[in-house]
């Protein structure tokens, strides 16, 4: 057939290396993310349009084992490079460690329903049905097998014989995500530019060293109290921790710090401990039904979901219960009556707890824009939207938890691109600064931080950018967590990331708090480059605005380059006829 049809040969060819290429790093992504019983999967069927090439899981095993490719598949690898393969054998050999438990639970809430589906239309059966239940049958035998959760073990679990793999779809798939990422890094790399150029028009940064003084502890000890509140019209309880500050002079601003979904309090007991140094007095609650504690019920079946679209409103309201306790401390108990400053409250949230701190700040929930957002829940790589379009099951009524009490919010890589959306989060007048990593797969910059920074109207805002943090540089470990994240989810130099936090935590309330601009400078843009070290760079901006985010979306053309005349062709001899 190639010696008949040469030119369909060559395109053939192209095609197949094309798909080779594409289905590779393809197959690597979307397998993890997806492996025997006796009667498990034999072979991968690849497909695209006319052409399908199989597979033996087997002949991947080897491969993955050894790095040998056998005769089944080396006409399919040969258009891929070295490195690609290498890549490709890794993303065989990776392995979860995850028990097939917690693997089940989450399987069976809506946000592992919703990706389940996803993944369904893409890895199919030999009869092209949908794989949404084989995918999640396959997933958990796969935890629950000695050898763990692997891909080629999640593969070997499939339970029909062959698994068909739909390239169009994943390519469709892969495009989407392509565009994503595409997107986020121009607008990351648009908001270090003009941070960038910020810090060039200000005068000589001061000194790193003098700088840093705010990520060192301060001058006030304190004292820990642990108190568990009950809401007066709510049937809920919740634990606090007090951290309050000894021998101040005057009473002290108070800072709730609000964990984000997963964690608990002590997250962030860092972060608590250093604002107290300075002379705040922070709580923070653990809110029960997106804590740790939730995370555990969902693994032992005491739970069916990650959170409940109540904690939407449970959350802010946490917080209310707790400043209405405080102030009631304040006038009626020894040890605080006197010592707290319940006018001057500030509120740090990270994840969950950002959107938790920007409610507080002002902000509703805006049941219009996640009625059109979440039309596209299952085509969205924003994982985050999977939490934000629980809450369209909330009872419909104008949720208000703006608290005057509150004068200042910094909201740490933040969910809050639909649930509050441009309208409402342009109501926040009070100061606030978003931080965001630009390596935060959970809550993408772009989407959750930096384009809704572009619709605060505050006078006093802030877009902080941890260069190469991810969802999780600013948590610390907590011996209540039901499992370990990996080291490449964390991120690189966590403790860097939290010394940061720090740092931006105490200049951002002492400034506006109390009035007092002994920290401001860390808040400028040539401060943060000043600061940087390490693996992860920090970069601050004041202003950006939605047309300035549009023209960083929008490259800029490659320079037009003058034509050059081409030499005039050569004569050829003509053809004679026969």
């Amino acid at each position: 057939m190639n010696c008949l049809f040469p030119s369909l040969s060559a395109a053939v060819k192209r095609t197949r290396r094309s798909i080779a290429l594409k289905y590779l790093g393809l197959f690597a992504v979307t397998a993890v993310g997806t492996a025997a019983p006796a009667l498990g999967a034999e072979r991968i069927y690849a497909t695209y349009g006319p052409l399908e090439v199989a597979v033996p899981i087997e002949s991947l095993a080897l491969f993955a084992k050894e790095g040998t490719i056998d005769s089944t598949w080396d006409g399919f690898a040969q258009y891929a490079t070295k490195e690609q393969l290498e890549q490709f054998r890794l993303a065989l050999q990776a392995r979860a460690e995850i028990s097939p438990v917690t693997v089940a639970q989450f399987l069976y809430t809506p946000q592992g329903e919703v990706l389940l589906e996803r993944l369904g239309r893409v890895i199919q059966t030999k009869a092209r049905q949908p794989g949404f239940y084989a995918i999640r049958a396959a997933l958990i035998l796969a935890a629950a097998d000695p050898e763990g959760l692997t891909v080629v073990n999640v593969l070997r679990k499939f339970p029909t014989y062959g698994i068909r793999i739909d390239i169009a779809g994943g390519l469709d798939i892969a495009n989407r995500l392509t565009t994503l990422v595409n997107r986020s890094n121009l607008a990351i790399a648009g908001v270090i530019q003009l941070s960038e150029a910020a810090a060039a028009a200000e005068p000589p940064a001061i000194p790193a060293a003098e700088l840093r003084k705010a990520e060192a502890p301060g001058p006030y000890t304190w004292q820990k109290t642990s108190v568990t509140l009950t809401s007066p019209d709510r049937s809920r309880s919740f634990p606090v921790d007090i951290y309050l500050p000894q021998r101040s002079p005057k009473p002290s601003p108070v800072i709730v710090i609000s964990h984000g979904l997963g964690s608990d309090r002590i997250s962030f007991e860092y972060l608590a401990k250093h604002l107290a140094s300075y002379g705040f007095a922070v709580a923070v609650p653990e809110h029960p039904g997106s804590n740790a504690q939730q995370v555990q019920n969902l693994v032992s079946g005491r739970a069916r979901e990650v959170a409940e679209p109540a904690e939407f409103v449970n959350r802010p309201l946490d917080v209310k219960n707790l400043l209405d306790y405080l102030s009631n401390l304040a006038t009626t108990n020894s040890v605080y009556r006197g010592n707290l400053d319940l006018q001057r409250v500030g509120i740090i949230g990270q994840s969950f707890g950002g959107y938790t701190a920007l409610t507080l700040a002002g902000a509703e929930i805006n049941f219009g824009q996640l009625d059109k957002d979440c039309k596209a829940e299952n085509d969205s790589w924003n994982l985050s939207l999977l939490l934000q379009c629980r809450a369209r099951d909330l009872d419909r009524q104008q949720y208000n938890f703006s608290d005057p009490r509150v004068k200042a919010a910094i909201a740490v890589n933040p969910i809050i691109s639909s649930i509050l959306g441009e309208t409402n989060l342009s109501k926040i007048q009070i100061p606030v600064m978003v931080v965001a990593g630009s390596a935060d797969t959970v809550a993408p910059a772009w989407l959750e931080q930096i384009q809704p920074f572009t619709w605060l109207t505050s006078a006093s805002k802030y877009l902080v950018l941890m260069n190469n943090g991810t969802h999780f540089s600013t948590i610390d470990e907590s011996p209540q967590s039901v499992f370990q994240l990996p080291r490449a989810a964390i991120g690189p130099e966590p403790a860097l990331a939290r010394r940061y936090l720090s740092g931006l935590s105490v200049a951002f309330m002492e400034n506006y708090l109390n009035g007092r601009s002994n920290f401001q400078p860390y808040l400028e843009p040539n401060s943060a480059i000043a600061v940087s070290r390490g693996a992860i760079g920090l970069r601050i901006l004041r202003s950006l605005t939605p047309q300035q985010l549009q023209q960083l979306l929008t490259p800029s053309p490659a320079p037009s380059r003058p034509a050059v005349p081409l030499p005039a062709p050569e004569p050829q001899p003509v053809p004679v006829p026969r």
